[in-house]
């Protein structure tokens, strides 16, 4: 049978190349006809010769090399394909929607099939789904177990545009359709690795006893050193459980080193040091209490340091009595439950109005802002910064944007009529123009960037101080100049109350003024029923010293039927779930200042005998607010960080969007549930 076997380009050269050499050897014979006749004849005769049996070994090799070259390639697939059979990577060939084409036998070892199983990888691997597969271009890894092993899983797509080259027997209708070419690579030992070397890793930790002085000063003498070292034990005992390294830094602060493997441990126990302390009794009347700052997977010793600093920081300023885990932006919280301890000395107080009063007379202006929709305790608060500023010579104004009815009955007593600035209240984008870099920016009512009535604000200028009363949350302010946040305060009217009287020898509120601020503390204590210490009474005899009426107040702070009627109808129509709490919807048809209504909805609940906890929704411009109250046995601002939200131990709210009213209430039921099923708080 004719060989129909052509050669091409290399190989066919190689053939033909004894035949060209004829072409030299004619013109070399015809050369030497001219010098010797004879010796060109006998010339003529070997070419000659030459040529016949060179064609004759070209057509006796031609069809033996082609059957040759045929054979190497069947014997080179075949070869190939028994490689990649026996490939010890396990490898699969998938079409476009995920079934399986071919398995080498590494692959279907490993799950457990036949050569023939055609089904699709879903059924093997139901994370890869026919979606992963469309969406995600070549070399799209992601981790599977497979036999308590851990392989990753490396896509690469074969278009049949590649396959079929330039073929002029096939062609393809559609250019994107493509093969699938499956990959798992054993990475077990490696991430056995990683977690190895993640586990060795050393934590830092700083634990601060919240009321050292506190607590020594309620026992007698001779017993004090007696609680330091129950203290020290119940630290040193707790830590050493996971290998740590305890050194006492000062008398009532810790510095903790250990293993990141423990860390686990340690947060499934919750912290339980934070408990066993408060068991340490000699007599002392007051629980001692620990503040707990952790450090982790920072690129450095000194990272995970200044981690645990910002942490431990966070804790204080939420109140103390918790732990915070610091994980870069991610921050975790434990404990919180007590109620924050009441400091009796002053001298803080003092400080920052000494601070405050260096920061002011160094600004050309002030610009002082609460949080969005603005309320009692907001306005009474940047009231007493604007007397603040006053009496230093310094203009100051207040950024109310939308003032409700609950506000506006307060904001008329400063009318320029009476004396104040035609411009003490501004909106936005009055503030977003007078505002330079040389103007400091007085933040009050919140220590939330996103909260305040103009966020924008802080990015204007360097000068940045915040006075509030809430807990920290891992969202704050950046780099205030100075930050005053004592969440055992009832109000930032009481905080402000203070600073006041330490602020300027000489300095004195107007009645008005001062009927603002004790406003602010009536409103935010319930008429002195929740968060009351003895501070919280002190401010407010400052205040009534100052000339403070309580009938003035409460004239000012009555409410209109159609909030008095809304009230109602939110505590006539709420549910009891679980036995102890009360949730309930507070209509916001034809009313001014529905969330604040709703807060008094929620105060007005807890009257009703069995209920440990309200909770009041509110739907208005978009959101849902959510009021949240309590006396003394439910920590409601635990529950409101889950949500998003914060406050304090027994006043808290979140705001929720995205979302209707029954969706709502169905988040903070699941929220109890498994806040009650993780022990988290307690009926």
């Amino acid at each position: 049978m004719k060989s129909r076997v052509r050669f091409k380009g290399k190989l066919r050269s190689y053939l033909c190349w004894p035949l060209w050499l004829t072409i030299p050897m004619v013109l070399a014979d015809i050369g030497i006809f001219f010098f010797s006749f004879p010796a060109g004849v006998i010339l003529t005769v070997f070419t000659g010769a030459y040529f016949l049996l060179e064609i004759c070994l070209y057509q006796y090799t031609k069809p033996r090399l082609a059957n040759e070259v045929i054979n190497f390639a069947t014997q080179y697939a075949t070869v190939q394909k028994r490689l990649l059979n026996e490939f010890e990577i396990p490898y699969a060939l998938l079409d476009s929607t995920g079934k399986i084409l071919w398995v080498n036998e590494q692959f279907a070892a490993l799950n457990e099939i036949n050569r023939n199983y055609h089904k699709s990888i879903t059924t093997l691997f139901s994370s890869v789904t026919r979606e992963f597969l469309q969406k995600h271009e070549d070399a799209q890894n992601m981790k599977v177990e497979k036999k308590d092993r851990i392989f990753r899983i490396s896509l690469n797509r074969i278009y049949f545009d590649d396959i079929m080259g330039e073929s002029k027997e096939i062609e393809v209708e559609d250019s994107q359709e493509f093969l699938t070419a499956l990959y798992l690579f054993d990475e077990t030992e490696m991430q056995h690795y990683k977690t190895e070397n993640q586990n060795q890793k050393l934590v830092s930790a700083l634990v601060y006893i919240d009321n050292y002085e506190e607590a020594l000063d309620s026992i007698e003498d001779v017993k004090r050193s007696l609680l330091i070292a129950l203290i020290d034990r119940k630290v040193n005992q707790y830590f050493s459980k996971v290998d740590a390294l305890v050194r006492k830094i000062e008398k009532d602060k810790y510095f903790v080193v250990f293993k990141y493997m423990y860390l686990d441990q340690l947060m499934e126990d919750r912290f339980s040091v934070l408990e066993d302390v408060k068991t340490v009794k000699v007599g002392n009347e007051m629980a001692v209490t620990l503040s707990i700052g952790v450090g982790i997977k920072g690129d450095s010793y000194n990272e995970n340091y200044e981690q645990a600093r910002a942490a431990i920081d966070l804790a204080l300023g939420r109140g103390g009595d918790q732990v915070v885990v610091k994980n870069g932006e991610d921050i975790t919280y434990f404990g919180g439950k007590a109620k924050q301890v009441e400091r009796n000395t002053r001298v803080k107080a003092r400080v920052k109005a000494h601070a405050l009063h260096e920061i002011i007379e160094s600004r050309e202006n002030v610009i002082i802002m609460g949080h969005n929709l603005t309320d009692v305790d907001s306005l009474g608060a940047g009231i007493g910064i604007f007397c603040a500023a006053k009496i230093l010579g310094k203009r100051a104004q207040i950024v109310i944007n939308d003032p409700t009815s609950s506000v506006r009955p307060l904001m008329e007593c400063f009318s320029p009529e009476k004396g104040y600035p035609e411009d003490l209240f501004i909106n936005s984008e009055i503030a977003l123009e007078e505002v330079s870099r040389n103007t400091l920016v007085m933040v009050v009512d919140t220590n939330r960037p996103s909260y305040t009535e103009c966020p924008e604000l802080l990015k204007k200028t360097d000068t940045i101080v915040v006075f509030d009363h809430h807990r920290q949350s891992s969202e704050v302010i950046e780099n205030p100049i100075l930050s005053y946040i004592e969440p055992y305060a009832s109000s930032a009217c009481e905080m402000v109350a203070e600073v006041l009287q330490y602020f300027q020898e000489g300095f004195k509120l107007s009645a008005t003024e001062a009927d603002c601020l004790y406003a602010g503390i009536l409103i935010d204590t319930n008429n002195f029923m929740t968060k009351t210490g003895v501070r919280t009474f002190e401010a407010a005899a400052y205040l009534k010293r100052s000339g403070a009426e309580v009938t003035r107040v409460r004239k000012m702070l009555r409410n209109d039927m159609a909030s008095y009627k809304a009230r109602a109808e939110a505590v006539r129509h709420a549910e009891v779930y679980r036995g102890a709490f009360a949730i309930s919807v507070c209509p916001s048809e034809e009313l001014e200042s529905p969330t604040i209504v709703g807060a008094q909805a929620a105060n007005e609940l807890l009257n009703i005998i069995g209920i440990k906890a309200s909770f009041v929704l509110t739907e208005y411009a978009g959101k849902i607010y959510i009021s949240s109250r309590s006396i003394d046995e439910i920590n409601v601002q635990l529950i409101m960080e889950r949500m998003g939200g914060g406050g304090h131990l027994n006043v808290a709210g979140a705001q929720l969007t995205g979302c209707t009213i029954t969706e709502a209430k169905h988040v903070i039921m699941k929220t109890l549930d498994e806040m009650l099923e993780k022990g988290d708080i307690q009926v």
